[in-house]
């Protein structure tokens, strides 16, 4: 065998050698240890559960289901997220294609005048060749860049999902916020009302000799502050309707979120089930894990850039030369293998590798604090939802105890037997604790939908699925 030929098959060779040995061993990713086996704010024993489906859909209300139908579809972080995960997807091929073979195609002509012995000649040229080209991934730099790559992918993916949960949650907390404030400001109206027929009330007996001025005063009091309180929960719900507005992806408009007055019956809390149930349904927590794994596989590609590089080229093609003597024409071709090992690069590729190993550590500690946080949610939503109920059952005593005293203070205050200070301080602790337990049953709905965001899901596949269709139904080129 000649010596050109062996030159040329050493790489071949080489990697046939050496396909099976590895520079860089996976590095373990593992969540912060023990995760514990139930959580601490769950009421009973851990019990397996299903992943939360379409969750909004157990409140039973049509113009909440066709709000988040508008926002899934038109929400523009949505679609800026699904943009970010289609710039993943084709670095992904850009990243696969270092792994094949590139051919390129070239061509030339011109014309030229060579002076001679006998004079000028004039002639024309042509060229056509075919120029190709392997680098061999003895290390696995490329197979690492490309293993980085899909897993920046796939978590690029997990922040859409991620996107979906936070994007259903915040339309409905908004959406109840607002039914919410028209609830309070029903409330708020129903009040000035009956101040205003206690003021009347208590102006007719200041008429008749029988109170003093003092008492229309403190009357007067009562229905201002009533009526300072309206411009407040009025403020509110055009805020939380701006806000579903844009969600939606539209100018702020007024009554997007309909004109509904009444908070529904609370439904059930959602069952917490098993803590690692929960990790593997959180799409945060994957994206962060897919990127540790991500980090690993650059630290991998850093450390194989610092080895030799092999590559294999070769060029084939025809020429031809017209002159006045006569025509040259004929094939070309040549084969290189060549081999290239940094030497000296001042460092260069030694600090990549560094900074690639503290990526990873980076990452991997943003991971475990994801986890961390990740349960201290669905605690926290576990224990807001407890205290909320119970907030609940002692403002509906309060609430009875002060429209009892209410009634009982403006009898005594009609029969003589007291002052007005009674219905003063009577109606505004009715007032107040008819607002406060408005705001507890919102707070309570609000409690319900965090849960359902600490608890993840998976219901947002078809949603995906259904919106690449449509992408790709409209010509989209991949």
């Amino acid at each position: 065998m000649s010596r050109a030929r062996v030159f040329i098959l050493l790489p071949v060779l080489l990697l046939t050698f050496f396909s099976g040995c590895s520079i860089h061993s996976k590095q373990a990713i593992t969540p912060p240890s023990p995760v514990p086996d139930s959580f601490v704010r769950q009421e009973g024993p851990p019990v397996e559960s299903l992943p939360i489906g379409r969750w909004w859909e157990t409140f039973g209300d049509e113009d909440l289901n066709a709000l988040m139908k508008e926002a899934l579809a038109n929400n523009l972080d949505l679609a800026r997220s699904f943009a970010r995960m289609e710039q993943f997807e084709a670095i992904t091929r850009q990243a696969r294609s270092v792994q094949y073979p590139f051919l390129t195609a070239s061509g030339e002509g011109g014309r030229s005048r060579q002076p001679g012995i006998l004079g000028s000649d004039t002639g024309n040229s042509y060229r056509l060749s075919l120029a190709a080209g392997y680098e061999i991934d003895l290390w696995g730099r490329n197979r690492s860049g490309v293993m980085a790559a899909m897993l920046e992918e796939r978590a690029s993916r997990e922040d859409v999902r991620s996107l979906f949960i936070s994007l259903s949650a915040d339309l409905v907390d908004r959406y109840y916020l607002a039914v919410e404030e028209r609830a309070q400001i029903d409330l708020t109206d129903g009040t000035i009302a009956s101040f205003e027929n206690t003021v009347e009330l208590v102006t007719r007996r200041y008429l008749q000799g029988l109170v003093s001025a003092l008492d229309v005063y403190q009357a007067r009091q009562n229905l201002s502050f009533a009526k300072a309180s309206r411009p407040v929960f009025e403020a509110n719900l055009a805020t939380a309707e701006h806000a579903i507005a844009v969600l939606l992806g539209r100018y702020p408009d007024r009554n997007l979120a309909g004109n509904v007055a009444e908070l529904p019956e609370t439904i059930e809390a959602f069952p917490a089930g098993i803590p690692s149930r929960v990790l593997a349904r959180r799409p945060d927590v994957q994206a962060e894990f897919l990127r540790v794994q991500a980090s690993d596989a650059r630290v991998a590609q850093a450390i194989a850039d610092r080895f030799p590089s092999f590559n294999l080229l070769g060029n084939y093609g025809t020429s031809r030369t017209s002159f006045s003597t006569g025509d040259v024409t004929g094939v070309f071709w040549n084969l290189l293998a060549s081999a290239a090992l940094p030497v000296i690069d001042g460092g260069r590729r030694k600090a990549e590798v560094d900074r690639s190993e503290a990526e990873f550590r980076e990452n991997l500690s943003r991971y475990r604090k994801k986890v961390l946080t990740s349960f201290q949610e669905v605690e926290n939503a576990l224990v807001n939802n407890r205290t909320t109920e119970e907030r609940i059952r002692q403002l509906e005593e309060r609430v009875d105890a002060t429209a009892g005293a209410l009634r009982l203070s403006l009898d005594r205050y009609l029969l003589g037997l007291s002052d007005y200070l009674p219905i003063l301080t009577a109606q505004a602790s009715d007032f107040t604790a008819r607002s406060q337990l408005l705001a507890a049953r919102r707070q309570l709905i609000s409690d319900r939908i965090s849960l359902a965001r600490a608890l993840g899901g998976d219901w947002m596949e078809e949603e995906m699925e259904n919106r690449r269709e449509a992408s790709t139904g409209k010509g989209n080129v991949k």
